[in-house]
């Protein structure tokens, strides 16, 4: 089946194949989270992007091989709601940026500097800090040898747009600045994007209305 992002709360999750690493999404919660779980191919080991929501749906998703991690992108509450829970049954380490990392219950074992890198068996994933929708959002890149980036944003970037900032002018333009230069400026437009909520998309989709949005403000 061809990998299309394209999943809703109670309905499977949708997997992506790569060639040393296996991405399953997963809706959850009441919020419409993404959770998404990354598998090396190579050894096995898996990693699992932000515990939203519904433990019982991650848990049986990451099956019995178990996670070694568990990466929360920020700090906001609909991104961790099934953290706890899901750390107790797998005794996971916790990653989460160094700058949001006081607003998650749950004790940060690995706080996360811009351009560390995150492994989940022989994958190295890159992580870096987007100041605006939190102060200590990370997104993490894993630059496939093999084809094009994968780049999970947690709700710093969407398609249409960067994630919320609250009509605050200041927090929008330093959001904006991240991902332009984070991002768009030295990724190609074949990007894989995998945001927090809702579809994915490419930087190449979203890269003609970065224009837009500055002039909009959101």
């Amino acid at each position: 089946m061809t990998y299309s992002g394209a999943v809703k709360v109670g309905g499977p999750a949708d997997v992506h194949e790569l060639s040393e690493l296996m991405i399953s999404k997963v809706a959850v919660g009441p919020m419409d989270n993404n959770a998404y779980l990354l598998r090396c191919r190579a050894t096995g080991e898996q990693l699992l992007i932000d515990a939203a929501n519904e433990p019982h749906t991650l848990l049986t998703l990451i099956g019995d091989d178990g996670i070694a991690g568990v990466v929360t992108t920020h700090r906001h509450g609909d991104h961790w709601q099934a953290l706890a829970e899901v750390v107790a049954a797998t005794g996971a380490r916790t990653y989460a940026g160094a700058y949001d990392a006081e607003g998650i219950p749950v004790t940060t074992d690995v706080p996360v500097e811009d351009g560390d890198t995150i492994r989940v068996g022989r994958v190295a994933l890159t992580a870096r800090r987007l100041v605006g929708h939190t102060p200590g959002s990370i997104v993490l890149i894993y630059d496939d040898p093999h084809g094009h980036p994968h780049v999970f944003t947690g709700d710093c970037l969407f398609p249409g747009g960067v994630g919320n900032t609250w009509q605050d002018p200041e927090a929008f333009a330093r959001l904006l600045h991240d991902v332009e230069t984070k991002l768009f400026a030295v990724l190609p437009d074949e990007s894989w994007i995998y945001p927090g909520h809702g579809r994915d998309t490419t930087l190449g989709d979203e890269r003609p209305h970065l224009p837009e949005w500055r002039e909009r403000g959101w």
